[in-house]
C-alpha cells in the first residue's frame, strides 16, 4: 500500500495541489448529490426514532439513501480512491486519504460518511481477491453496488481476538464454518461477510497463525439480535454460522495466514478513524466558537469567561497535535512503514481528544447541547464509539508501552 507522492523524502504539511483539488471536488460532490437526498430524507435521517424500524433495523429509504451515495461516489472517483488502481482505485497517498477523511467528518452534512468507503466498503483485505471473487465481490465493492462487514468480533472475544471460538474445518472439497461474531458493522445489509475463523489449533499454528478469512453470503447465515450501540443504532448485529459449508473458492488470501493480512493493514484504519476524530472535533470547535462570539450572559458573551473560552483553546491545541500526529503517521504509510506505535498514538490521542472536546462543548451549550434538535449529543456518542473501535484505548496504550520497550 506504500505510495510516493513525490521525490522528497522530507515532510511537508502543506496540502498538495492535486490533493486540494479532490478536496474541493468533494466539497461539490456532497453540495450536488449528498445535500438534496439529505434535505429529501428530513429528519428521518437525523432522528434515531424516525430513521428505524421498530425492531431497529434501518429504514429501507434510508439504506437505499446509504447505497445510492455510495454508488455516485464511486462514479465519481471518489469512494474508493486509495485503493490500488489495478482493481479500480485512485491508488491517492495515505496523506490523500487521511486529509479526504478529515474533510467529509468536518462538512458534517447528514450521509456524508457514505462518500468515503468505511466498515462496510473494499479494504486491503479485500484486494486479495483472486479468481471469481473479483467480479463477484472486489468490483461491485469498488463500485460501490454491494456492501460488505468485517467479521472479526465474537460474544466473548473482542480485543483478544486471536482466541476466537468461531472454527472452519475441512471436511473433503468444503470448509464448514460454526460460530457467532457480534458487534459487526453493516452485517444486517451486507451483500457479504469477511469471517474469520480458527482452521488450525493455536498449539499448532501459534497465536496469530491458523486463522482464515472466509466470504459468506447472507443466505448463509443468520442476523441475531441488533447491537444498538449509542450512536450507532440499527448498523451492528450479531451473526450465527450454523454448518455453513463453503468451497474452496471463498477462502479470501491464504489459509491460516487471515490474521497477519488484518494486522498489517492495521495503520490505515487507525488513520482513518483519527482522521475522523480530528475532522469531528474542528467542526465542533467552529460551532462552540460561533456560540461563544454570540451568545450573552450576564451582558456580555460568553466566550469573554475563561470557563469558557480556556475550554475552547484546550480543545483548539489538542486537536491541532492530533492532526500532526496524523499527518505524520499517513506520511509514514506512503513510505512503505506500518507505523505500529504512531497509529496507535493517533488513534488514542485523536480519539480521547474529540471525546473531550464533544463534551466540552455540550457544556459549553448548556441546556441547548442536550436538546435533540442540536446535533451535539450525537457527536458525543459518535466519539465515545471510537474510542472501542479498531482497538480500545488500554489495547493502544499496551501497543504503545511495548512498542516503547516495556515488556508487557
Amino acid at each position: 500500500m506504500a505510495k510516493s507522492v513525490d521525490s522528497n523524502p522530507g515532510v511537508s504539511f502543506g496540502v498538495a495541489q492535486e490533493t486540494e483539488l479532490i478536496l474541493q471536488s468533494i466539497d461539490d460532490f456532497i453540495e450536488q448529490e449528498v445535500q438534496p437526498i439529505a434535505d429529501d430524507l428530513g429528519e428521518t435521517v437525523t432522528n434515531p426514532r424516525l430513521g428505524h424500524e421498530p425492531n431497529g433495523r434501518l429504514t429501507d429509504e434510508v439504506v437505499e439513501a446509504h447505497q445510492e451515495i455510495r454508488r455516485k461516489s464511486a462514479e465519481a472517483g471518489f469512494y474508493a480512491m486509495n485503493m490500488p488502481t489495478d482493481v479500480g482505485g485512485e491508488d491517492v497517498s495515505a496523506i490523500t486519504w487521511y486529509r479526504a477523511n478529515k474533510h467529509v467528518a468536518k462538512s458534517d452534512v447528514p450521509l456524508s460518511t457514505n462518500v468515503l468507503a468505511g466498515p462496510e466498503g473494499p479494504k486491503p483485505l479485500l484486494a486479495q481477491a483472486e479468481g471469481e471473487q473479483v467480479e463477484k465481490y472486489l468490483k461491485p465493492a469498488m463500485r460501490g453496488e454491494k456492501s460488505t462487514a468485517f467479521g472479526q468480533t465474537e460474544p466473548g472475544v473482542g480485543s483478544d481476538s486471536p482466541n476466537m471460538e468461531t472454527r472452519a474445518e475441512k471436511d473433503g472439497d468444503e470448509w464448514v464454518l460454526n460460530g457467532t461474531k457480534q458487534w459487526i458493522t453493516n452485517a444486517p445489509y451486507a451483500d457479504f461477510i469477511q469471517v474469520f475463523a480458527r482452521t488450525s489449533p493455536q498449539e499448532e499454528a501459534g497465536r496469530h497463525g491458523g486463522i482464515t478469512c472466509f466470504i459468506v453470503e447472507p443466505d448463509e447465515y443468520d442476523i441475531g439480535s441488533l447491537n444498538n450501540a449509542v450512536g450507532a443504532e440499527g448498523v451492528q448485529a450479531e451473526v450465527h454460522f450454523d454448518d455453513v459449508r463453503l468451497s474452496e473458492d471463498r477462502v479470501l488470501g491464504n489459509v491460516d495466514s487471515a490474521f497477519y493480512d488484518a494486522m498489517s493493514f492495521l495503520g490505515l484504519g487507525r488513520v482513518e478513524i483519527g482522521a475522523t476524530a480530528v475532522g469531528h472535533a474542528e467542526w465542533l470547535l467552529d460551532k462552540a466558537t460561533e456560540y461563544a462570539n454570540s451568545r450573552e450572559a450576564f451582558d456580555e458573551n460568553i466566550g469573554k469567561y475563561q470557563a469558557v473560552s480556556h475550554k475552547i483553546a484546550r480543545g483548539r491545541a489538542n486537536a491541532f497535535a492530533a492532526d500532526t500526529v496524523g499527518l505524520k503517521c499517513a506520511w509514514m504509510l506512503d513510505q512503505g512503514e506500518q507505523a505500529i506505535s504512531e497509529s496507535s498514538i493517533l488513534k488514542w490521542f485523536a480519539t480521547n481528544t474529540v471525546w473531550d472536546i464533544a463534551d466540552d462543548v455540550v457544556q459549553i451549550h448548556g441546556a441547548n447541547g442536550l436538546a435533540e434538535e442540536n446535533p451535539y449529543m450525537d457527536h458525543l456518542h459518535r466519539a465515545r464509539i471510537q474510542r472501542i473501535v479498531e482497538g480500545t484505548d488500554e489495547i493502544q496504550l499496551n501497543t504503545i508501552a511495548k512498542q516503547y520497550g516495556v515488556e508487557t
